[in-house]
């Protein structure tokens, strides 16, 4: 586990832009104070990792990279995390085992030292399927080359999250696998696949360690097991099914297409043999196939579950007043559908690093796929994680993007003298820049939300930009800020006329006494079954929603809800406290359990995006929590923070 003062430098490592030592705090659950001591011991390491400035606090990313790869040249040495993972690797690569006086002469510790950290490494192993093994002065690792491999990519992700992303620094013995990548994507665009570059890194992680493990003599037999002796098998299977590098395959007909997963096979055995110069058994590739063809390559043709898809996007075109019913995009979901069943089957999920980053900023397109995926688990059996949740979000909100109406475009005037073709250059920067979030319009400026002019106007204007006549690059970032402004002072005004009459006082709960999330959900439920909005069936659904994936939409924020809009009126029931609530991997101050009507579609879409996206800003959220103490107040800050 990493030490306090690396959780904050993780923290930070996430962000793009600075970060204030209050939202550190919260996320990390400690005081102001406590940051600022994490940041010292962060700048103890010999590098100046976690820089300070008027707008908070910022990683180095560089000096972090150099702080990492220094720590692992000398991790066997090091901290007991270091020494464990040394210790790990080493039992790994020893299939008759280690002498404990040996190991501990060889790394200088002494063999109590030894015995301490293979308690840790016994903990480690837990849910794994692999148990450590004793005979006397020699332990050795027991369980299926399976687990192993999971144990392997299990390790290397965990060093992957802490900055390091070069897989031939992680373990001796690893290729590079850049060239490999790229012939690859190459080759599954020329036989007719769509690759998906988000989950490719995780199959090259497969590869590099069937490379690594062939090249040991442990191979996986015709079932995808190990073949012949080595590593003795536990009796426990636990964790055979956890998605990582050696899953087991069950290889029914059903799961995939055959016929194209034995051309995939021919392409990784082709491949293989030209980059590394290896021939790996043909159950190694037939696996490797296997997760190349329902992880990175979605056939663009083929058998799929069109109906299926097609009545599920229907229902989501009507329930959610959004256009989705296109051929072209039906075929492509319903394709990765196919692809998505087969991960389900042997719950071995494709990871997606946009996740987190998709759920705060699209939360109405995420919930969506929340919707899909229930639909998905209740007509097919298909279950899924938030990453593949994530992954049916970017299909939906790629064709949403194609399909979306024009709202809140802003009427744009450009006053400028006609003089040669000076006008017509600067509407064409304007436009070209601006694109579909305004309309550049001729005639009275009365008539336009912004102008644009060349000369100040002579009497005050509400909103006017002067830039040159030919203008630079500073003038169009400020044009394109005050479109973006106004845009998004409609949707506030919006918001707020909508929450002042959404949330009554009875609705309006300070303080929830430490309850966990389903206690405060059912807490907010009944304040809305008590005000005759809902009945018990929509707490429900509520909280099944929940079960399906946090609706922690931020670090500081959940917004709870039901997939069904069952509500006799639109309201918001909303509780605050000081005090963090534990919910799922983050812990909010604000949660707010929506409900709306059967009529209230476009409403409930206009509120849950415009929600998440006012109180994404983690000041806003501690505005709230500081002056919402009752209900005038939480009007008078809602007030306040949706017309700043």
């Amino acid at each position: 586990m990493p030490e306090n003062w690396e959780r904050l430098v993780e923290a930070l490592a996430d962000e793009d832009a600075a970060v204030t030592a209050a939202r550190l705090a919260d996320r990390l659950g400690v005081s102001d104070r406590t940051v600022r001591a994490y940041v010292a011991q962060a700048n103890r390491t010999g590098e100046v990792v976690v820089e300070s400035g008027p707008d908070g606090y910022r990683v180095d990313r560089a000096a972090w990279a150099r702080v990492l790869h220094a720590r692992s040249s000398t991790a066997g040495a090091g901290s007991p995390d270091g020494r464990r993972a040394r210790l790990i690797r080493d039992l790994v690569d020893s299939p008759d085992g280690l002498d404990v006086h040996e190991v501990a002469e060889a790394a200088h510790v002494s063999e109590s030292t030894v015995e301490a950290d293979l308690g840790r490494v016994r903990a480690r192993l837990q849910g794994t399927g692999l148990s450590l093994v004793r005979d006397g002065s020699r332990v050795r690792l027991a369980g299926p080359e399976t687990a192993v491999r999971r144990l392997l990519g299990s390790l290397i992700r965990e060093e992957s999250r802490r900055g390091i992303r070069d897989l031939s620094s992680l373990r001796a013995g690893f290729p590079s696998m850049e060239p490999f990548r790229v012939a690859l994507v190459s080759e599954l665009r020329a036989a007719g696949y769509a690759p998906n570059e988000y989950a490719l890194d995780d199959v090259l992680l497969h590869v590099a360690i069937a490379l690594d493990r062939v090249g040991r003599d442990r191979v996986l037999g015709p079932t995808g097991e190990e073949d012949g002796a080595g590593i003795a098998p536990t009796p426990s299977g636990a964790g055979l099914h956890e998605s990582g590098p050696g899953d087991a395959v069950r290889l029914d007909a059903d799961a995939a297409d055959p016929h194209a997963r034995s051309d995939l096979a021919a392409v990784l055995d082709r491949l293989v043999r030209a980059t590394f110069d290896v021939g790996l058994p043909p159950a190694e590739v037939e696996h490797l196939a296997r997760l190349v063809g329902t992880r990175v390559a979605t056939s663009r043709t083929g058998p799929a579950r069109d109906e299926v898809v097609r009545d599920i996007v229907a229902r989501i075109s009507r329930d959610w007043l959004v256009e989705l019913g296109d051929d072209r995009f039906i075929e492509r979901l319903a394709l990765h559908v196919e692809n998505l069943a087969a991960r389900a089957a042997e719950q071995s999920y494709s990871r997606n690093p946009l996740t987190a980053s998709i759920k705060s900023a699209y939360p109405m397109i995420y919930d969506l796929a929340v919707y899909l995926a229930s639909e998905l688990a209740r007509l097919q059996a298909i279950t899924v994680n938030d990453d593949e949740i994530a992954y049916l979000a970017m299909h939906l909100g790629a064709q949403l993007e194609r399909t979306r109406s024009r709202g809140d475009v802003v009427r744009v005037a450009v006053d400028v003298p006609e003089y040669h073709d000076a006008r017509q250059l600067l509407v064409e920067r304007l436009r070209g820049a601006l694109g579909d979030e305004a309309d550049l319009v001729d005639g009275d400026s009365a008539e336009a939300d912004l102008v644009v002019a060349v000369l100040a106007p002579a009497s005050p204007m509400p909103a006017v930009v002067t830039v040159a006549p030919f203008p630079t690059a500073d003038d169009v970032d400020r044009v394109r800020a005050e479109v973006a402004r106004l845009r998004r002072g409609r949707r506030r005004a919006r918001l707020a006329s909508t929450l002042a009459h959404t949330i009554g006082p009875e609705l309006f709960v300070r303080g929830v006494g430490g309850r966990d999330r389903e206690a405060v959900i059912r807490l907010l439920g009944e304040r809305l079954i008590d005000a005759g909005v809902i009945d018990g069936s929509y707490v429900e659904g509520a909280l099944e929603r929940e079960r399906m994936s946090s609706t922690a939409f931020t670090d500081l924020l959940a917004v709870p809800h039901a997939m069904t809009m069952t509500a006799t009126r639109s309201a918001i029931a909303i509780a605050i406290d000081e005090r963090a609530i534990e919910w799922g991997e983050a812990n909010v101050h604000v949660v707010a359990l929506i409900a709306f009507a059967e009529d209230g579609r476009a409403e409930f879409q206009a509120v849950f995006d415009q929600f998440v996206e006012a109180f994404s800003e983690p000041e806003n959220v501690r505005r709230l929590v500081r002056g919402a103490t009752d209900y005038a107040g939480l009007l008078a800050e809602l007030s306040g923070l949706m017309s700043s």
